[in-house]
């Protein structure tokens, strides 16, 4: 549909309202309704959000320490582009339009929106004459629990949607079949459309495909798959969570993100040379080289909670080192490389819990700087299991760790911008002050009784 079809798709909607979001620093869809003569009257000229949005946390709690807005500034309106191009229809809305928007600033684009930053990493492949195409993969876990029993139950005893561990079983999906249907179904009515959906070892645990696409359209994709997915549950008296791990003892949920560069017109993958002994180009592995010299210092981008460090330990099914091997899913980067159309890298250490605007652009912009830089791939591939081979260093094992290292890095402000990273950086710093505070159950079972 072209813009003029969209509106009026839009006007001519029983219901007389829109559904408009925008992803704040967390991933989390920030958004209301408007009328459909609001929406009318800004679908061109943009609308406004308070800038809070991007001066909280994921609890609603203001930041302390970041400049782009807070007390200081008094929380005043920031401009938002609607995108009509993210235009969709919510099925389980009665078909209700939806659009996603960006922000913006006085001076035009804002260096703290994600999808703004994911763009600006997108115009860098473009002049470099490449295509990314991305996807994403989520596994999370299910439970038969409402938001109010949720809070009833303190989080404690929740009853998993199926108990088990059921990895690829097709007797858990019958068991509730009605889910699976619409999870499946409605994704493709509300345009993310799945290349797989099957359920994961853990009780309760699913994993899904999106079809991969352009870069940008792969990231919104992603970013409102987790919402639907949460509000497809609901329907289904479901509570759907992407925590990164939500138990010591259970597998963690990834987020695996797959990508390839093709030329203009995606004729051609230019990760592909079947004359290699890997069938990896040299632009393949120039680009697993930068992401190999990188992650450190990009890691708040893949792991960006106090949580994600929990599941990117050992035998887990999550990397711990700085490793890469073909077909192997111990390493940090997964080669996959059979065929021409399907060679791409999978990038292993993002978990669910992530953003996906700033997850893409963050592996993205590690390539094509070890592309511009023709870094070379010296590192040999790991082969068998990839956690024991920690001969070219580890992932740092904590958020507070991970985000010193970003905070530090010239590299991470050349390629994301410095305003980007003094603003993420600063509420990764918030969020693991944040944690300190807290006292655990953990703390609570060791010490109440026997010091």
């Amino acid at each position: 549909m072209d813009s003029k079809e969209i509106l009026q798709y839009v006007n001519n909607h029983a219901s007389r309202k829109v559904k408009i979001a925008l992803t704040d620093i967390d991933g989390i869809l920030r958004g209301k309704y408007i009328s459909v003569e609001k929406f009318i009257s800004v679908a061109e000229t943009g609308t406004g959000f308070c800038d809070v949005v991007f001066g909280w946390d994921s609890s609603d709690l203001a930041y302390d320490n970041v400049s782009y807005t807070g007390w200081h500034t008094g929380y005043p309106d920031a401009a938002v582009r609607i995108d009509l191009s993210t235009f969709r229809k919510i099925p389980w809305e009665n078909d209700t339009p939806f659009f996603l928007g960006e922000l913006l600033t006085k001076g035009g684009e804002s260096s703290v929106c994600p999808r703004q930053l994911l763009k600006k990493v997108l115009a860098d492949a473009e002049t470099s004459g490449f295509l990314p195409c991305f996807a994403q993969e989520f596994e999370w876990y299910n439970f038969a629990e409402t938001p109010q029993t949720l809070q009833d139950k303190q989080f404690h005893n929740l009853q998993p949607l199926t108990p088990g561990m059921f990895g690829y079983s097709i007797l858990r999906s019958g068991l509730n079949a009605d889910f699976m249907n619409d999870l499946f179904g409605l994704l493709n009515r509300f345009d993310i459309p799945l290349e797989g959906l099957h359920t994961e070892t853990g009780p309760g645990t699913y994993e899904a495909a999106i079809n991969y696409s352009g870069i940008l359209e792969a990231a919104d994709r992603a970013v409102l798959f987790k919402t639907a997915v949460k509000e497809i549950a609901y329907q289904h008296g479901i509570m759907a969570t992407f925590m990164a791990k939500i138990n010591e003892r259970l597998p963690g949920c990834g987020g695996h993100v797959h990508q390839s560069l093709w030329e203009t017109g995606r004729k051609k993958n230019l990760f592909y040379d079947e004359k290699d002994q890997w069938n990896m180009s040299e632009t393949m592995k120039q680009y697993v080289a930068g992401q190999l010299m990188l992650m450190p210092q990009l890691l708040p981008l893949f792991a960006p909670t106090i949580n994600s460090y929990k599941r990117l330990v050992e035998g887990a099914w999550a990397p711990t080192t700085l490793t890469w091997g073909i077909d192997n899913r111990t390493v940090a980067l997964r080669v996959l490389s059979v065929g021409q159309s399907s060679c791409r890298l999978e990038t292993r250490v993002i978990g669910s819990d992530v953003n996906p605007y700033l997850a893409m652009a963050g592996a993205l912009a590690a390539g094509l700087y070890g592309i511009k830089n023709k870094m070379k791939l010296s590192q040999p591939p790991s082969t068998g299991n990839g956690y024991l081979d920690n001969s070219h260093g580890r992932l740092p094992s904590t958020l507070e760790e991970a985000t010193a290292c970003m905070r530090e890095s010239k590299i991470a402000r050349d390629i994301l911008g410095e305003q980007f990273v003094d603003h993420f950086t600063r509420t990764r710093e918030w969020e693991w002050r944040q944690h300190l505070k807290a006292v655990t159950d953990w703390e609570i079972k060791r010490y109440f009784e026997i010091i």
